[in-house]
């Protein structure tokens, strides 16, 4: 199965997310399919703390992939915000 979930990058202490499209059998940070934004916990001052491209990511939900539950409260946002 596809999903669309979050691999994680960023220094010790600083968490920095990308948002992947993925085969679920695949190591969190391992191989991934395409990627459709990021997500920045800590993001201060001008620094967005997230970007999506929604258009992509209804293209893979609508080929039946599943998004993990952070992915899937972000693009609720997303969604409201555009």
């Amino acid at each position: 199965m596809v999903k669309i979930r979050l691999t994680r990058g960023g220094a010790k202490k600083r968490p920095f997310y990308h948002v992947i499209v993925t085969d679920q059998r695949s190591a969190r940070d391992g191989r991934n399919i395409e990627r459709v934004g990021y997500y920045n916990p800590v993001a201060s001052g001008n620094d967005k703390p997230y970007e999506l491209d929604l258009e992509r990511m209804k293209h893979w939900v609508g080929l039946g992939a599943q998004m993990s539950e952070k992915v899937s409260d972000l693009y609720k946002q997303a969604s409201k915000a555009a």
